[in-house]
């Protein structure tokens, strides 16, 4: 550190020492030599229990489940960009053959595509957790009624038995 120039940043800089020397000392000698060292760069965060198993008047679960939520949901939006953008390299690339070539990226990137719909479509910006179980729950209510969803409805001789 640089010389304090007058006695007023002299005092000011020994007030710092004092309160900043037993945090910097704490952190460098304990915190750092006991933190796991990761191979990648993203922190890995633990998995949080979901919006299911949070009691109604907990609102710190529920807190968690939503944040568990938008990183889920940032994770499969970089798969489907990425997906994307492997298909569009195939076909740039692999030109004019790229319809037999980029074939199966292209049936990768839509079935990730169908699933990420299912998963999170029509929800909009603002959805949180319990917003996509309930869309789930919709789901599953409907398909066990009227069949998979995109195959027509069941029709009344099915349903009456």
């Amino acid at each position: 550190m640089p010389e304090p120039r007058s006695p007023m940043a002299s005092f000011a800089q020994s007030v710092q020492n004092i309160i900043d020397g037993p945090i910097t000392w704490f952190r460098e000698s304990i915190v750092e030599p006991n933190q796991e060292k990761y191979n990648w760069y993203h922190q890995k965060y633990r998995r949080v229990p979901t919006i299911d198993q949070c009691y109604t008047d907990d609102a710190v679960c529920r807190f968690e489940a939503d944040q568990q939520f938008r990183r889920d949901r940032m994770v499969d939006n970089e798969i489907v960009n990425i997906l994307r953008q492997r298909f569009e390299d195939c076909t740039l690339y692999e030109a004019p053959d790229h319809i037999v070539k980029c074939k199966p990226i292209l049936e990768t990137y839509e079935k990730a595509t169908e699933n990420w719909f299912i998963k999170y479509g029509d929800l909009g910006g603002y959805a949180n957790a319990k917003t996509a179980y309930m869309k789930q729950k919709h789901r599953l209510i409907w398909e066990r009624r009227h069949g998979p969803v995109g195959t027509g409805m069941k029709g009344e001789e099915q349903t009456a038995h």
